[in-house]
Order: C-alpha cells, then structure tokens, then sequence
C-alpha cells in the first residue's frame, strides 16, 4: 500500500513540476481538452470558428514545448523566459490568424497543422542536443520511453474509468452518455499529454540530481533491447528483402507500379529511421548489423521510389500527397547517405533535417500547396491550349475533342473546386463552380458543357476489378416539383429470385396506381406503374444507368450528385423518376455476378380537367 500511495505522489508531482516547467503547453492542453467536451456537448457539427480554437490550441502545445527546450538549451533565452513566452504565445496567435479566414476546416488546414506539429516536434528533440550538449540517440529513447510508458497508463486508466462509470450506471443512477467520451478526452489529451511531458528530464542541466535522473531515463529496459534487436530489426530486415525482390521483378518486367509503392517506401523509411535511433546504443550483432546495411538498403529503396513517382508526375502532375511523398524521399535518402557515413552520433541530422524540410513544405511559394496548384492549373491550360480549347486566355467550346482531354479537365477541376482553387484560374467564369457541396467537389455536366462545350468525363472501371460501387451524396438536394408521391426505402438484390416482385398501391386525386419494382434478372431491375385496370403507364429499367456508372465512374465512386444517379422517363403526361441511393455490381458470369440496387422513386400523375 505504502508504494501504491508513493506512485500517486510521485505522479502528482511530476505533474506539478510539468505545470511550471511548461506553462503555456499546460495552457494550451486544458483549452483544447475543454474545446473537445464542448464538442461533444453539442452533439452536432461545431462552429468553424470552434474547430479553428482546436486546431490552433493543438499545435500551440507542441510549439510551446520546442519554446521551452529552447530557453533550457540557450543560457541567454533562459534569462529572457518570459519573453520567449509571449513570443511563443504570439505565434499561436498568428497560426489562428492565418487560418482565419479559411472557409473550412479543409485539407489544406489540416495538412499545414499536422506537417507544423511534425516540424516542432522535430526540434525539440534535436534542440537538447544542439552542438553535442547532449547526446541525441538517448534524447530520442527518453522520448520514446515516455510516450510508450504514458500512452500504458492512460489505457488503463481510460479502462478504468470507464469501468466505474458503466457500473455506476448499471448499478447506482442512470449517467450522461457523455461522460465516457468527457473521460476520454481528459486522460487522451491532458492527462497523457501532461504525464509525458513530467517524464522528460531536464537534458541540459548541469545539476548532479537532474543529471543522475537524466541517465536513469535514458537507460535501455531489457524488454526494449529484445523488442528492437530480436523482432523488430529481422522484420525489417525480411520486409527489405520481399522489396528488392519486387525491385528485380519490376527491372525484369519494366512495369513501374501505379501508385501502391509510395505509401510502402515511406512506412519503411519511417519506421526504419526510428528503429535505427534506437538501436544505436545496441552492442549486440543484430543492431551492429542493422546500422551497417540499413542506410545503404534504404538509399536503393528511395531511388526506386523517387523513378515511380516521377513517372507518376509526369503523367498526372503534382499533387500535395506526390509532393510529400518527394519530399520524403528526398529526406530518407539524405539521411542514407549521411548515416552511411556519418557515426551514429550524428543521428541528430534526422531530426534536424525533417524539421527543415516541414517547414518548408509549408512557406510559399515552394509549399505543397502551391506548387500542386500551380502544377495542375498549368497540365490543364497547355491540354485545353493543344486541343484548341483556350486561345488567348479566353476559352471557345468545343465539342469534339479526344476523350483524354475530358478525363483530366474533369478531374482537375474537381480537385481546384474540392480546394477552392478555381479562383486562380482568370480565363474561368465567375460564376463556373463545381456542386456546392464543397467536399466532393463534382462538376456538373451542364456548367461543363456550357463552359467548355464537352461534358464531364472520368476514367473507366479498372478492368481488373471485378466489382464497382457507387453511393449518393445524401447532402446534396434534388428537386420534387412536379411529382406527387415519393417512395423511400425501396431496394432490390441479385439474391431475389428471378420475376420476384413488390408492390405499392397508392392514390393521387382519386385515382389508384399500383407502383412494381419487378428483379428481371441478377443484373435488371424494372420499376412500373400501373393503373386499376392494369395498363402501365411508364416503366424503366435501371441496368443501363448501373451500366453507364461503371463505364465512366472511377471505381468506387462515392458521393456522386443525385444528378448522375437518376433516371427520368416521361410518358403521355406521367413522369417516373428513379433515383439511385447506392449500387453494388459485381461483373462476370460467376454465382456473385450481378447488381444490388437501393433506390427511391417519384411518380407524378398528369392533372385531369
């Protein structure tokens, strides 16, 4: 009992000493843990200016961190603490500004906070260890340590928690379903956070107390040493091997890989960076061997990479993603040829170097955003000027051009309106713009044609694939004017037995219709309506629509407008419109071969004088 009362002081402590030694990060932490309760509260979409605080107040932690080991490492900055703060504080401020004025919380915003959390805390590692006041390899493992040790208690606090509230409410009193959630985001972003950060030694403390706990903390567990040198470093070492020799099948068949390598090379990279740090320390043969082969296996890994993503750009330009996947690339494989070189207390270049990088990604005009705006914005203007399309900076429709030059006008220019980048093209209409649900950013057909005098397209369903789904952006509004019924919840499956029906009897202005949605085959569908006395008055089938989906839909095509997903027929007067919720199609002749429909239907009746 005694040493489970010495934790909880021990803990309480270095919580206070984390509150004073980081002020503002505490600061910052309380108000974006109370910003997500109030979240939560709302059970609702919060205001934008509410999702900004969170953004801001979430990169103000780390940023006040790195201000922080900054006054600890330079004597000077020590002496002018409170100033720094402010300095800090005023940063913070900036970031809010800066994004401010953004229409939404988009990728653009995300994407700059996530890369500037990723620069700050890049230095604050490296900062301790500036001009080797400390080594950076046992910087690196406290770190590690007190992430792994605090993520430990949290769980099982968390765990807890939620424990005694369930039986609280399973055996007390009914309690708010907030509360789990409340719990959680008190022990995940101020608890865990602030542990973490009470953890951390004082690294440049010249102290016999601070310097002694300062070994403590960087000395490696046991369980760690097996950990690293006996399983992580073989998987790395067997996952580098399944890679090169793919490498030799792709130099044998000369077909690159069409996107999929990317994202592999740079979880390798990462993972195998981080894994290198930590073995630095390591006498065993394993670690030796790893810090010898993995700098040079990692330098054939990125240059592989760096040729499948160019031959990706200049096929389809930059994109933010293509852009950070360069960049990484760059990055691992400067740090290979410097850690091929250089000992292994030159580590620090890993996260000095990524803390550049970071940064610049994110300063115009070499930012990815720019340069992925400028890249696709001029792909576009030299087509549209090639096929005729734009001459003089004025744009004159065309109907007949090649049906390359429609795939990427309509795929650019969804990916300017998902941005809000249309503005930037000056020989655009004012009012073009794609659908006004701003997250999918479609074009419309209609705007297209008018525009441009050719209608959208987009790339056909991998041949490979034998499946194709397609969903409805429920957000987006679809017109009823002109219809009197409107049917929900209707759906048809390729299970159904083959002339399997359903029915719906209804009535408009005194006369009886009969709605039948009637499973033809495992691929059609016919919807009817019939009058009492049994004539159909308008009929449709939904396969050719199906059909059209998958032969210009990029499989799968989530959120398309209910423009695209409906079909209208029109007979004597009445008018029958179908409208698909979602479809699932399976393509061949095998058992699964077929199509699954979830749709609604509007059916108008002609008004009889």
């Amino acid at each position: 009992m005694n040493r489970f009362f010495k934790a909880i002081v021990n803990t309480g402590q270095g919580f206070i000493k984390a509150v004073t030694r980081f002020p503002l990060t505490v600061v910052c932490l309380a108000c974006a843990t109370i910003v997500t309760c109030y979240m939560i509260s709302l059970h609702n979409t919060p205001d934008l200016f509410i999702q900004k605080l969170l953004f801001t107040f979430g990169l103000g932690a780390f940023l006040t961190v790195a201000a922080q080991f900054c006054c600890e490492r330079f004597k000077r900055l020590q002496k002018l603490r409170l100033l720094v703060y402010v300095v800090a504080a005023l940063l913070v401020g900036g970031y809010y500004l800066i994004i401010a004025s953004a229409p939404s919380i988009d990728y653009a915003v995300r994407a700059r906070t996530i890369v500037a959390v990723f620069a700050m805390f890049c230095i604050y590692i490296w900062v301790p260890s500036y001009k080797g006041k400390a080594d950076f390899n046992s910087i690196a493992l406290t770190h590690f340590k007190s992430t792994f040790t605090s993520i430990l208690f949290s769980a099982v606090l968390a765990a807890g928690i939620s424990s005694i509230i369930a039986a609280i409410d399973a055996l007390l009193f009914k309690v708010n379903e907030d509360s789990y959630t409340y719990t959680m985001a008190i022990i995940w972003i101020f608890f865990a956070t602030t542990y973490y950060l009470s953890r951390l030694p004082l690294f440049n403390s010249e102290t016999e107390e601070d310097i002694a706990y300062t070994q403590h903390a960087a000395g490696y567990p046991q369980v760690l040493k097996i950990l690293i040198s006996y399983i992580t470093v073989p998987l790395i070492a067997a996952y580098s091997l399944v890679l090169i020799v793919y490498f030799g099948k792709i130099l044998f068949t000369f077909k690159w890989p069409s996107g999929q390598l990317g994202p592999m090379i740079l979880a390798y990279s990462a993972v195998g960076l981080i894994v290198y740090v930590l073995a630095s320390h390591l006498e065993d043969k394993f670690a030796a061997y790893y810090r010898k082969v993995f700098p040079k296996v990692l330098i054939l890994m990125v240059i592989m990479q760096l040729i499948s993503v160019y031959i990706r750009l200049n096929a389809y330009g930059v994109t933010e993603a293509r852009y950070y996947v360069i960049l990484f690339g760059i990055y691992s494989l400067i740090c290979g040829i410097v850690l091929s070189f250089k000992p292994v207390g030159k580590n620090f270049i890993i996260a000095l170097l990524g803390a550049g990088l970071a940064i610049v990604s994110v300063i115009p005009p070499v930012d990815a955003f720019t340069v992925s705006r400028n890249s696709q914005i001029t792909r576009l203007e030299q087509m549209l000027t090639t096929e005729g399309v734009l001459t003089g900076g004025k744009i004159t429709p065309k109907a007949d051009v090649t049906m390359r030059l429609r795939l990427e006008t309509t795929n650019i220019l969804n990916y300017l309106g998902i941005r809000n980048y249309l503005q930037y093209l000056a020989w655009l209409p004012a009012d073009f713009k794609t659908y006004d649900n701003q997250k999918y950013g479609y074009v419309t057909d209609e705007k297209m044609k008018s525009v441009f005098g050719f209608e959208t397209a987009y790339e056909a369903i991998n041949p490979e694939s034998q499946y194709f789904y397609a969903g409805l952006d429920m957000q987006k509004p679809f017109s009823i004017s002109g219809y009197d019924i409107f049917v929900t919840g209707i759906g048809s499956y390729r299970k159904m037995p083959a002339e399997e029906t359903s029915k719906h009897e209804f009535q408009i202005r005194d006369m009886s219709y009969e709605l039948t949605v009637e499973r033809l085959t495992p691929q059609e569908v016919r919807v009817s309506v019939k009058d009492a006395a049994g004539t159909e008055l308008v009929s449709t089938g939904l396969y050719e629509l199906a059909g059209n989906l998958s032969g210009i839909g990029k499989a799968p095509k989530e959120s398309l407008p209910p423009e695209a997903m409906t079909l209208n027929v029109e007979n004597n007067g009445y008018k029958l419109k179908v409208l698909l919720q979602n479809i699932n199609m399976t393509f061949g002749t095998g058992a699964e071969a077929g199509v699954d429909y979830d749709f609604f239907i509007l059916f108008g009746a002609p008004i009889v004088h």
